[in-house]
């Protein structure tokens, strides 16, 4: 995947509204591969250009949540989409109750099978019924699947306060149709969305083009590992995607959001990014990762979105 080079690969663009002059970032930080929560605002420091920015909104279990459940009904995924069924009801229950789960399933052509809602139930209910779809054609269209899930999640949340999620169920396997990783990225940062993936264990990302070779642009193969940390997400690869699934949900809820302001400059300019671990916080946790948007774009004077 071709990516501007300030985005770099743990990437993500800071999505602006209309009239707000914030930045907002998705903040995971994980310890021996657990999520670490408790920390307080003042255990992160904010590099805007190499200059420590100013945190002025902070949060984490207590902003709501919206979650796209992405889920992959091709024929080589119903052994793994039958154990996410099982262990729905579990996973889901550890969301809190302002938070809203959305349902789309896809194979060659996507589908939304549940608006966002706070019903538990009918989502885990809805999932176990996936199992036997057969109705969205042969293929597996993942890049347009999570075009067609950031952009629903744009609409649906638009003007809603809290984090968004997308969590894709695949194997990455497939060929993309005119939908290249850019213009998914795109989508992805319109909706102040973070994409996750669980993956089967044989997935893999497609290998490096031979040198010199040029490939066709409107086939390119999925690689959803580049597309989640190019917007500060995880991938877990799982032979249990039920496990995964319960895991994954928790890591997700216990991100933490900061907004901080914007800063001056020429409309469309890139500002690098930086997340770091205060002095103290990383006496705390010497080993601990962070997964967050590496950038922004300031807004153009046109646009109302970002």
């Amino acid at each position: 995947m071709l990516l501007p080079a300030a985005f770099g690969l743990a990437g993500q663009e800071a999505v602006f509204r209309a009239g707000v002059t914030l930045v907002r970032l998705d903040v995971q930080v994980v310890d021996g591969g657990r999520p670490v929560s408790g920390l307080r605002a003042e255990d992160f420091t904010v590099l805007d250009e190499g200059t420590p920015s100013r945190i002025v909104y902070f949060g984490q279990e207590q902003e709501p949540l919206w979650v796209v459940l992405l889920v992959d009904v091709s024929g080589s995924m119903r052994r793994y989409l039958d154990q996410m069924a099982r262990a729905s009801r579990e996973a889901l229950a550890a969301l809190g109750p302002g938070d809203r789960v959305a349902l789309m399933l896809f194979s060659r052509n996507v589908a939304l099978e549940l608006p966002f809602t706070a019903d538990r139930e009918s989502v885990a209910a809805r999932i176990g019924a996936a199992v036997g779809e057969g109705g969205l054609g042969s293929g597996t269209a993942i890049n347009l699947s999570i075009l067609e899930a950031a952009r629903y999640l744009a609409r649906a949340a638009a003007g809603e306060a809290g984090r968004r999620a997308v969590l894709i169920l695949t194997d990455n396997a497939g060929l993309n149709y005119q939908a290249p990783d850019e213009v998914v990225l795109r989508a992805l940062y319109d909706a102040d969305a973070v994409l996750n993936a669980i993956v089967t264990p044989a997935a893999k990302p497609p290998p490096a083009p031979p040198p010199g070779r040029e490939l066709n642009p409107d086939f390119t193969p999925p690689d959803v590992f580049s597309l989640a940390r190019a917007t500060g997400g995880e991938v877990l690869r799982a032979s249990n995607a039920g496990e995964a699934f319960r895991a994954m949900i928790q890591s997700i809820w216990a991100r933490y959001s900061l907004h901080c302001p914007a800063a001056g400059g020429a409309p469309g300019a890139w500002r690098r990014l930086e997340v770091l671990l205060s002095d103290e916080a990383r006496r705390r946790y010497p080993r601990a990762q962070i997964r967050a948007r590496a950038g922004y774009f300031l807004p153009q004077a046109s646009d109302e979105s970002h």
